[in-house]
């Protein structure tokens, strides 16, 4: 089974302690395209300028992405954000965002996209959101993708899309603020009970704790010596998550399962700028980084 992203592709300048790039490719769709893609065909729906880079678009494709679904704006200028972390690499301050052709984006799906089963419904506007899931039929599985911008600027039509997907992803932060509540757990079972089955939050390098019907389930994030550029990290985890969860039944094991496979890629991402890492990583080195996150999560008897 396919996956569906729909999303930002952005380029980004990023500075952190371990260097800086310019103008390098970033946005939710394509991070959650190239951890997704490998597990699973992945088709995008997104919007670039004329000033995209075609090496970048070559790169999707070798690795299995659809971009059917990609509008390219004559004369326009692909969306660019610029931000810079700091020593400690959690702390991160934005010093520009370019909006330019994503100010405008209406997503349009091909015929051909509108029978995928499994959709990432990646950080836009909910109403967009809502537009997405009005042109797919009968999916099997949506997850949706948030911020604190859209629950507060935004709230009534993010609450009408929570009727309407399967698992929501979002913050601590955010979770806290959709939920009207300072417990995360209370917080997270007002939102299950609006009709949502799972909600997953992300909680950077301290890892994901997943509310579902089974329980509660909770994953470490690898601990690594050094974190070069944690841009792309969450998507990342997005979209490793969902393809795996693609072509495989939607169990507790399996769910839990697709958690190690995204906290494995999402600690690929971080090792390098921008999706250099995601792109050179080769399916052994992957295999062996699930297995250690696993390890991780083992205990005997007590």
């Amino acid at each position: 089974m396919s996956l569906l992203i729909v999303g930002s592709i952005a380029l980004d300048t990023v500075h952190t302690p371990y260097g800086k790039v310019e103008d390098a490719v970033g946005g939710s769709a394509v991070y959650g395209a190239y951890a997704a893609s490998r597990f699973t065909p992945v088709s995008i729906v997104g919007v670039v300028g004329d000033d995209f880079p075609a090496r970048e678009l070559r790169s999707l494709r070798r690795c299995g992405v659809d971009l059917e679904g990609l509008e390219r704006v004559k004369k326009g200028k692909t969306f660019r954000w610029g931000g810079r972390y700091f020593e400690d690499i959690n702390q991160r301050e934005t010093l520009y965002t370019e909006l330019n052709v994503f100010s405008d984006f209406a997503p349009k799906l091909p015929d051909s996209y509108r029978r995928i089963p499994n959709v990432f419904l990646a950080n836009i506007d909910p109403d967009l959101q809502l537009d997405v899931l009005r042109q797919v039929a009968k999916p099997r599985l949506v997850v949706c993708d948030t911020m604190n911008l859209w629950i507060d600027i935004k709230r009534p039509s993010l609450l009408r899309l929570l009727k309407k997907i399967d698992c929501l992803l979002l913050n601590d932060e955010e979770a806290r603020m959709l939920g009207d509540s300072a417990s995360l757990t209370r917080a997270a079972l007002k939102l299950r009970r609006r009709g949502i089955e799972r909600i997953v939050v992300k909680k950077g390098e301290h890892g994901c704790t997943m509310f579902g019907p089974e329980g509660v389930f909770g994953a470490p994030a690898l601990p690594l010596a050094a974190v070069k550029d944690p841009t792309g990290a969450g998507d990342t985890f997005a979209g490793g998550m969902l393809g795996y969860l693609c072509g495989r039944a939607l169990s507790e094991a399996n769910w839990r399962k697709a958690i190690v496979a995204g906290t494995a890629l999402a600690s690929f991402c971080v090792e390098d700028f921008s999706t250099r890492r995601l792109r050179r990583l080769d399916p052994k080195t992957l295999a062996r980084r699930c297995d250690e996150v696993r390890a991780m999560m083992q205990v005997g008897n007590v």
